[in-house]
């Protein structure tokens, strides 16, 4: 099964204009991707027939609207291999991994029922070098809430983990293990498999950052053994501001809630409130109907591609830019590991040139890409940057866009009049 990136760029007008003059190269994808008209088409007709509150209102209007935010869980969570339960709303994958981290903190001061994952000073939180700010900094702040202690795998000088730290790292008194499925800035995807299985040795969670796997590759969360994952809706053809938190059905049942009001509630006094279960515990006041049920649009989209189709797609365009990329005097692909997996991302330093200066000249050109320290200075300063240019695809992406890409870049380094 395959299909056509010229094809389907019918579906997204935005990409038929131009830029400078130029026919827009639009390569920020692992930022935010574009959206097919179905999936806006779909947000719209939300608001044209069935707009209403969902789970509060017993008239047919709101019925309606439940009935399709309802079914857009089961969408998005037969997509990830998850069961409808477990997958709850957010504003985005941030929001999901703080809300993890903080239903974590706030598990000591809780009801009983919600005390066995509390962190105590000593118990440890590893991370990876790689990872988005993301999942890095709410994972700082449980431990300075908490008092455990904050580990972490290093990266080796070309940019992989140093999995032979693994065991060492992750030690018996590790509480949660916090990694990325697929690298933001390198575009390489993690071996989750060898954390999940160091993680049950020693009793640990294991938190996935999903955003940069969930839109590329097929996802299985429960074949994964992940006990949360996150990812956001607008990297996969969706609207802003939706996102999902996967979290396997036990544990969220043990954690608390963590924002609290209507609507997660079943009964309230003066003195006290009895939550739902999950999921509906854990999405307080108004919900984002309209973005939910877009989201859902933007999945059956992809599962019409079909996900091994646009795994092989963004395989074959990660490769061309690689080897494109190396190709060019003058250019370092960060993270360049020859034969690891990796999707349709890579990231770039140009000797002697700044990255903002790389992304003005491309964009003069109608290229749009991503400069800066892509929320992961932490990884930037590893591998002796500050800033580097990113080139991200997405199932509309072409081969020819790449290739504009690159021989657009060939040119920087002339053009700044370095190394000539």
């Amino acid at each position: 099964m395959s299909f056509s990136a010229h094809d389907l760029r019918l579906d997204f007008p935005l990409l038929g204009t131009e830029v400078n003059g130029h026919p827009l190269v639009y390569l920020d994808s692992a930022a935010t991707s574009q959206k097919p008209l179905a999936v806006l088409d779909a947000e719209r007709d939300y608001y044209l027939r069935s707009n209403a509150a969902v789970n509060r209102g017993a008239h047919t209007l709101a019925a309606s609207a439940t009935d399709a935010f309802e079914d857009a869980r089961a969408t998005v969570a037969r997509f990830v291999g998850a069961h409808d339960d477990e997958i709850v709303w957010t504003s985005n994958a941030t929001e999901g991994i703080n809300l993890v981290s903080y239903a974590l903190s706030n598990a000591s001061t809780a009801p009983e029922q919600f005390r066995s994952l509390a962190l105590s000073p000593g118990d440890e939180i590893v991370v990876t070098e790689l990872e988005h700010h993301a999942n890095l900094i709410p994972w700082q702040q449980l431990a300075e809430r908490t008092g455990a202690l904050l580990r972490y795998i290093p990266v080796a000088d070309g940019g992989s983990l140093r999995l032979d730290l693994l065991e060492t790292t992750i030690t018996d008194r590790a509480r949660v293990v916090a990694v990325s499925h697929v690298s933001n800035v390198l575009g390489t995807v993690n071996p989750v498999e060898a954390f999940v299985a160091r993680a049950r040795e020693v009793g640990a969670l294991v938190v996935l950052d999903a955003c940069q796997s969930v839109p590329h590759l097929p996802v299985d969360v429960h074949a994964l053994d992940v006990d949360f994952a996150v990812f956001s809706g607008h990297k996969m053809l969706a609207p802003t501001g939706i996102g999902a938190l996967y979290g396997k059905r036990e544990l969220l049942a043990a954690l608390p809630p963590v924002v609290t009001g209507g609507s997660m509630i079943t009964t309230v006094t003066m003195e006290r409130a009895e939550f739902l279960p999950p999921p509906l515990r854990f999405e307080a006041g108004t919900q984002r109907v309209s973005q939910v049920i877009a989201l859902a649009e933007a999945v059956r989209y992809l599962e019409v591609l079909g996900m091994p189709a646009v795994a092989d797609h963004s395989h074959r365009l990660g490769a061309r830019l690689v080897e494109g990329l190396r190709s060019i005097e003058g250019v370092r692909v960060l993270g360049d590991q020859g034969s690891m997996p990796r999707i349709g991302l890579a990231s770039f330093e140009v000797e002697g040139i700044h990255a903002h200066d790389v992304g003005q000249f491309l964009d003069d050109r109608g290229i749009a890409v991503r400069v800066g320290h892509h929320c992961a200075q932490p990884l930037h300063r590893r591998l002796g940057l500050i800033a580097s240019t990113r080139a991200s695809s997405s199932v509309y992406t072409t081969e020819e866009e790449i290739d504009l890409f690159l021989e657009a870049l060939a040119e920087v380094r002339g053009f700044f009049g370095v190394g000539a």
